[in-house]
């Protein structure tokens, strides 16, 4: 049997109270994912161990199935991967935002959705200005960048950008977390704050505020790790001999190359709620006809959750489930060779609080001739009565791969 997972990027929510108390998965219109759900199995999932951050890059190692105080050294390593950067011994790697910094306050963590075209004039003026042979900045996609810091100290203490959308971003500046990792805590607010100096007169960001957009006025370095030694798919799950990954984000890219998962990339997937999703639905079938595993992997309902949209991240659900998971089932519910599917989340991002929790996550699992539970609809509530129960660490890839 091959195997195909959807995950739609902080899909679960909170009740809302314009909802009427309902979760957003509660109240959007998903026929397929609730026919999936009637004819499959559920549960809950717990992907962000005791002592993580609920960050995606956690939560989507735990669906993996990958031990985090093993393999996990931050965000940054894993997109250095995605964008064909070697990491070498001594190289600290952090994701590098660009933001939207007003007046005191952090406004947004995307400076405003900024394009990756734009982003690109930006990271290489930056590199001009501030890079040297310890300090490299990398482009990335969209607001995602990379910077790397030859003899960094991992051991700073650093704000993801997203959790503190409108706050005063001085106190939440980089904080060595002892004695040896002040020297790099300090190169990381000189390099901020350099940052904003050179980037406040740029000419694009003139541009920018000129037509009514937010400026991308800083970096917002975060999530700093070294090279992680990840043992392939294939390795752990042998009957996976072949593999890939579809996303429109690096850090996806990245865990899909340490774990030997093939990347497929899909024009105009761009990670919002404009993505090509039947590109990206093809994608998956396509991949299903020669390989044995696809991380199919859909970041829109995280950013409509950031951005506290709850009519927009209405629509990204409605719009995973009509335009991926309802031609998928289609397709392959009828193919010679079974295909199991399984649709989840990696974390929460409530529009209310506009970013991640680490709430156990809703998921179902569905193949032909799987034995359904009573389970009836796809959201948060119904799966806690699904006969999965409640599952942890590797427990749920376990369940899909070796059912």
């Amino acid at each position: 049997m091959k195997h195909l997972i959807i995950l739609g990027d902080g899909m679960a929510d909170h009740p809302v109270s314009s909802l009427g108390g309902r979760t957003l998965l509660q109240a959007a219109h998903t026929p397929w994912m609730d026919l999936l759900a009637r004819q499959g199995r559920c549960g809950r999932l717990v992907t962000v161990a005791p002592g993580f951050h609920p960050g995606s890059e956690v939560a989507n190692l735990s669906v993996l199935g990958y031990d985090l105080p093993t393999v996990y050294e931050g965000r940054g390593s894993l997109e250095a991967a995605s964008i064909g950067v070697d990491l070498m011994s001594g190289d600290m790697a952090m994701r590098c935002n660009l933001v939207c910094i007003e007046g005191d306050l952090l406004k947004n963590h995307s400076a405003g959705h900024i394009t990756t075209e734009e982003a690109d004039v930006l990271i290489r003026f930056l590199q001009e200005r501030l890079g040297d042979g310890r300090v490299h900045f990398y482009t990335g996609v969209q607001y995602r960048h990379l910077l790397v810091i030859r003899g960094g100290d991992k051991r700073v203490d650093c704000t993801p950008p997203h959790d503190v959308p409108m706050k005063p971003f001085l106190p939440l500046m980089p904080k060595a977390k002892c004695l040896e990792a002040q020297a790099t805590a300090g190169l990381l607010n000189s390099l901020i704050l350099r940052s904003q100096d050179l980037l406040k007169e740029h000419p694009l960001n003139k541009q920018r505020i000129a037509q009514g957009k937010d400026p991308a006025n800083s970096i917002w370095p975060w999530s700093p790790g070294y090279r992680p030694r990840m043992e392939p798919f294939s390795v752990r799950f042998p009957q996976v001999k072949r593999g890939a990954v579809i996303t429109a984000v690096d850090l996806i890219r990245g865990i899909g190359r340490y774990a030997g998962l093939r990347r497929i990339d899909v024009p105009g997937a761009t990670g919002l709620y404009d993505t090509n999703y039947e590109g990206k639905a093809r994608a998956a079938l396509d991949a299903l006809r020669t390989d044995d595993f696809v991380y199919l992997h859909i970041e829109a309902s995280d950013e409509a959750g950031h951005e506290g949209d709850v009519s927009l991240k209405m629509r990204t659900i409605e719009d995973l489930d009509r335009r991926v998971v309802g031609p998928i089932y289609e397709a392959v519910k009828d193919w010679s060779e079974p295909v199991g599917i399984a649709i989840l989340p990696d974390h929460p991002t409530p529009c209310e609080v506009r970013t991640h929790t680490a709430e156990p996550v809703p998921f179902l699992i569905w193949y032909p001739g799987i034995v359904p539970d009573a389970v009836q609809t796809f959201d948060e509530v119904a799966a806690c009565h699904g006969s999965y129960g409640l599952l942890k660490e590797d427990q749920f890839i376990h369940a899909f791969i070796n059912d």
